[in-house]
């Protein structure tokens, strides 16, 4: 077993690192974007109608918005707060992966399933670069844990809390909620055969408590859209906001209708999880290849040492997200409590059955991914980015020997295991969040553009463009939507600045308009690193210019 002090030392190191990324400006597009259109909704004062720009925002539902503007309401429009909600949802996922692996396993797996998850690449990331799925990762374990305790507890108070937190994950993405939800459950259910648990009266009030929980979404919704028919989202009109909540939203994303398709393959996400869950992958790998060798052994017959909550959720939904005609990396967040539960577990039962071998060669792996992370850290540091400036190494120099020490620290393969995946973890974001990501944002036009206009004084509210490109990260820190306009309509406008791309300037030079100041800023789409980018000597090849320019 693992001990408490190491295990809460191993927490904080974790959580420091989270802290560190708190701070990171906003990165374009979806967190810089859901950040202004929850600010609009502060400013404002209208909590029930979403735009996207100038445009209706028939997509996500209204929570992940609404914590966001609440949250801003208690700190102000700040960056660090809109990622509050997130990383709280998070830090209730990781405590839901605690709970959830207690009920099925023991306290020992539950406490590694919570660590394994935290230190997942993917959600580090998702508590940097804030999209909806934190918050639905978060209540989506939750409300698995709680109804599962239900299922076998027949504890009233657990299946309320269960479907509150399903309808929170509900108002947070819609109908995905309710698969990642009731596949494992409906997994556990077949399994276990307690069917019987689905005639309780119970589950009246649950669905009740649910509807309840996702009624403020519904009736946004039938404001917004239901009673004004004439408004035309991607180009019809009459569309029900409590249809497309309720069916076709999902369907869109499968086939690709309506928000268009940008990948048919479906091994995206096969070749995708192999970062997503560093530094844990290829154990996790293991830890289901052994599960699914274990059943087919049953043949899937009940053994009350088994669970099949994790790897049938796991399997299922996998399956059916890879069918999706629209795929991004960030879907697989949604199964890495379950992959975290399954990993746990195998690993805590190497132990417990004495396997040192097979434990030994996992340490060896570990190794050798803490070794893959310092050299990318080391490049990172020394090449992507070099910093001019030796003090910037110290606390780096620090934090690899505090991590080097603790990973050559004797202990058990077990204990070791741990350690070393989660010093990788530790290591590598924190480069990233201190040094990598502070580096990469300069090559954000938006937010750096925003630091020119508070130190010059450039009045917010005489800002436009004349283009359709949206300009998020400019929107939130100048904490006000850039005006969008045209050649004709500020031709005769004095006294304004207008936020222009190269091809843009030169309409302006073409259509005889003249101005007296300029400023320039680089751009790169920095969602969408390539090689030349990243090495510096080809940086420049890569890369666009913006301008604010004043019109006097």
């Amino acid at each position: 077993m693992i001990p408490s002090i190491r295990y809460w030392f191993l927490l904080l190191l974790l959580c420091i690192v989270y802290a560190t990324g708190i701070f990171v400006p906003l990165m374009e597009n979806d967190s810089a974007q859901f950040a202004v259109m929850a600010m609009r909704m502060v400013q404002e004062n209208d909590f029930l109608h979403l735009f996207k720009g100038p445009e209706p925002y028939l997509d996500k539902p209204h929570m992940h918005f609404w914590l966001a503007a609440l949250s801003y309401q208690i700190f102000g429009i700040q960056d660090w707060a809109y990622r509050i909600p997130g990383i709280l949802s998070i830090f209730l996922g990781a405590y839901s992966c605690y709970g959830l692996g207690t009920l099925l396993y023991n306290k020992q797996v539950g406490k590694l399933a919570s660590l394994i998850f935290l230190s997942a690449q993917t959600i580090v990331l998702a508590a940097i670069d804030v999209r909806t799925d934190a918050v639905l990762t978060g209540f989506t374990i939750l409300a698995i844990w709680q109804i599962a305790v239900f299922i076998e507890k027949n504890s009233t108070r657990h299946l309320l809390i269960g479907a509150f937190a399903a309808g929170m994950a509900f108002a947070t993405k819609g109908q995905i909620a309710l698969l990642v939800i009731g596949l494992p459950l409906l997994c556990h259910l077949t399994y276990t055969r307690k069917w019987r648990v689905l005639l309780r009266v119970h589950w009246l009030l649950a669905a009740l408590i649910f509807l309840l929980t996702i009624s403020p979404v519904l009736y946004a919704y039938y404001v917004q859209f239901d009673l004004h028919p004439e408004v035309i989202i991607r180009g019809r009109n009459h569309r029900s906001g409590l249809l497309f909540i309720f069916w076709e939203q999902s369907f869109e994303r499968l086939s690709g209708e309506g928000i268009g398709k940008n990948s048919s393959d479906y091994f995206f996400f096969f070749h995708t999880f192999l970062w997503v869950l560093l530094p844990w992958t290829i154990v996790g790998i293991l830890s289901y290849w052994t599960k699914v060798r274990t059943f087919v052994k049953l043949h899937f017959t009940f053994n009350s040492k088994y669970e099949f909550l994790t790897l049938g959720g796991v399997t299922l939904i996998f399956a059916i997200i890879s069918f999706a005609q629209f795929k991004l990396p960030h879907y697989l967040n949604i199964i890495i409590p379950l992959f975290a539960l399954l990993t746990a577990s195998y690993l805590y039962n190497l132990n417990r059955f004495g396997r040192s071998k097979v434990l030994k060669r996992i340490l060896v792996v570990q190794f050798g991914i803490l070794f893959l992370y310092a050299i990318v850290s080391a490049l990172i540091c020394f090449v992507v980015f070099n910093s001019e400036n030796p003090l910037n190494y110290i606390w780096k120099v620090l934090l690899f020997i505090t991590i080097l020490y603790f990973s050559l620290k004797r202990g058990t393969a077990y204990v070791r295991i741990l350690t070393v995946a989660v010093c990788s973890s530790v290591l590598l974001n924190a480069v990233l969040n201190l040094h990598f990501y502070p580096s990469l944002l300069k090559y954000q036009a938006g937010s750096s553009m925003s630091e020119i206009v508070a130190r010059e004084g450039i009045p917010v509210d005489k800002i436009y463009k004349i283009s359709s490109d949206h300009s998020w990260s400019l929107d939130f820190y100048n904490k006000k939507p850039v005006i969008l306009s045209s050649l004709s309509q500020i031709e005769d406008q004095r006294d304004i600045w207008v936020y222009i791309n190269d091809a843009e300037l030169t309409s302006l030079k073409a259509y005889g308009l003249d101005w007296n100041k300029q400023f320039t800023v680089d751009q790169f789409r920095i969602t969408r690193l390539q090689a030349r980018f990243m090495d510096p000597s080809t940086r420049k090849k890569v890369l666009e210019k913006m301008h604010l320019i004043h019109l006097y």
